[in-house]
């Protein structure tokens, strides 16, 4: 993991979770600096079974690795204005950027309401995540929202290999796709 912020040690941190193999790694390296509460928000995820899916086996991993998680809902109909007019761009375009956007937004929101004075995401643990588009809306969402962002690249490091072997030897579920009913295809 690499660490491109300088919010304090000890700081609570509202870490957004798009899936648990990435959260098997993620959550561990942040938490080994922050004080995390995970948030399960997410709704690009297609069909709705695989949205119920990812949500159980992050509930497994809660579980399995003991940690705060609060599980957002709703946000469908936002999703799909978000990525209106862009369903033919590819992975890691302008619709993917749409999508963080949406759910970091809604991740600093919820920090915000939360009392938390930062928030981040584990979504750069996936190779197939753009990680300075990810930080960079994330700063964004943070000046919004007034708090800070937690920038991190987390896949540097072997991240994305230790969130793999995490996730078979705890036997999570590993989905195939992003999520959105795009990618799917």
């Amino acid at each position: 993991m690499q660490l491109l912020c300088d919010v304090p040690s000890g700081t609570e941190v509202l870490v957004h979770i798009c899936c648990a193999p990435d959260a098997s790694y993620g959550v561990r390296a942040l938490r080994d600096r922050f004080d995390v509460t995970g948030f399960f928000y997410n709704p690009n995820i297609h069909p709705r079974e695989e949205f119920r899916k990812r949500l159980r086996t992050t509930l497994d991993l809660r579980e399995q690795d003991s940690f705060s998680l609060v599980v957002g809902a709703d946000g469908e109909e936002a999703w799909e204005d978000a990525s209106r007019g862009m369903e033919g761009q590819p992975e890691r375009g302008r619709r993917c950027e749409a999508c963080v956007r949406l759910r970091l937004r809604e991740t600093s929101r919820k920090a915000v309401e939360l009392g938390m004075p930062a928030f981040g995401t584990v979504l750069t643990v996936s190779p197939k995540k753009d990680a300075a588009m990810v930080n960079r809306v994330g700063r964004e969402e943070g000046e919004r929202s007034e708090i800070r962002f937690v920038e991190a690249d987390l896949k540097k490091g072997d991240g994305y290999l230790k969130s793999v072997r995490a996730s078979k030897e705890m036997g999570l579920y590993r989905q195939r796709y992003c999520g959105c009913r795009y990618s799917y295809r």
